[in-house]
């Protein structure tokens, strides 16, 4: 497993890669173009200069994270065709700079979803929060509570200027079903598969956050049946998944161990987070040890690391700790997330010593029976 951090980039991040370089364990910078909208080309010079500074620190540059898809794709408008290409354009470039993973969503609208940027914890510090009585509310109020918390960092998925335009976006998707929505995935896929193929590059699908439609729009990658029929609809080791047990663990449904097993081979990238689910299904994200929420995380990794897993991961979201919320991006402090860093490569290593004791002492069994 190689650990890695999301970093929004100079200017754009109130954590540094000086930074990021202290905490053991983090070898690869996740990283994008975060000034891009969908359908933007990514030019040259601007990859060139994002990995370069990042690669100068010694961090991988191998996961981007957010080459967002444009609507026109999700719709399956005449124009789309026009944006595949840029698409595919951008995986080309950033193949040439070394990049393996592109992890990228298809939730129509809106991107992950919070009622409650700042929400308090018991111990003091506070974190991302959904309630599901909220989403019943009007759209618009939660759009920009959103773009609001963000303050001057960009939010992928939350742009202003395109969410200035949210009605004319609910009127797009008006007819936009389920069913035409997972059609409209499958045919984006089945374009880029031979480019793909051509530059070793692997797309891993985010699910959904929350697992469930929201505000009437459909979602179709939220538990182990749809992402089965994604996989199995294009069936090419180049269309991949990343797992995020945060989104897929907002449903208690969902058996995330399971789906690890299950889709082993076709997993490049891992979200390793953990929520706390309240009995009406409202959730907030909490530490990542064992306990303080509804998912098993060390049971996660052991499964993981029983699977032979040689991905990309990230702790991806952490509380606000020590009153950072003041200056760091919702969900992106520093503190928490590099608390989940040793959390984590801290149940590894654990696997990883008992493995290697296991094998010296089965080691040394047969040498004495040789004797």
């Amino acid at each position: 497993m190689k650990m890695t951090w999301r970093w929004y980039g100079e200017g754009n991040d109130n954590i540094t890669l000086d930074q990021i370089r202290q905490i053991p364990g983090v070898s690869g910078i996740v990283w994008s173009l975060h000034h891009k909208t969908a359908g933007e080309v990514w030019e040259e010079n601007e990859i060139l200069a994002e990995t370069e500074q990042i690669k100068a620190k010694g961090f991988s540059v191998a996961v981007v994270e957010s080459v967002n898809v444009h609507d026109d794709i999700k719709i399956g408008l005449p124009s789309r065709d026009h944006y595949i290409e840029i698409y595919a354009d951008t995986i080309r470039k950033l193949a040439a700079v070394g990049v393996e993973v592109v992890c990228y969503n298809f939730m129509p609208i809106f991107d992950w979803t919070r009622t409650n940027l700042y929400y308090p914890l018991p111990d003091g510090s506070n974190a991302l929060f959904y309630e599901k009585a909220s989403i019943a509310a009007d759209p618009h109020e939660m759009a920009e509570m959103i773009i609001r918390g963000g303050g001057d960092f960009t939010i992928p998925g939350w742009e202003p200027d395109r969410l200035s335009r949210l009605d004319e976006l609910f009127a797009a998707y008006a007819d936009v079903t389920e069913e035409k929505l997972f059609d409209n995935l499958v045919y984006f896929l089945q374009k880029l598969m031979p480019i793909c193929e051509e530059c070793g590059i692997k797309m891993a699908i985010h699910p959904d956050d929350p697992a469930w439609p929201i505000f009437g729009l459909p979602r179709i990658v939220r538990s182990r049946d749809t992402i089965r029929r994604l996989l199995n609809a294009v069936d090419n080791p180049h269309n991949g998944l990343t797992f995020c047990s945060g989104s897929l663990g907002t449903n208690p449904q969902n058996d995330l161990p399971a789906i690890l097993r299950e889709f082993k081979d076709r997993i490049y990238f891992a979200h390793l987070r953990n929520v706390k689910i309240f009995d009406n299904g409202d959730f907030v994200e909490v530490s990542h040890k064992l306990g303080d929420g509804n998912v098993n995380l060390p049971e996660l990794v052991r499964v993981l690391h029983e699977n032979g897993y040689e991905g990309y991961a990230r702790p991806d979201h952490g509380r606000h700790l020590w009153g950072e919320e003041a200056r760091c991006r919702p969900g992106y402090g520093l503190y928490d997330r590099a608390f989940g860093v040793m959390y984590l490569l801290g149940v590894w290593d654990g696997l990883e010593n008992a493995k290697r004791q296991a094998m010296q002492t089965r080691g040394g069994e047969i040498r004495v029976g040789a004797e």
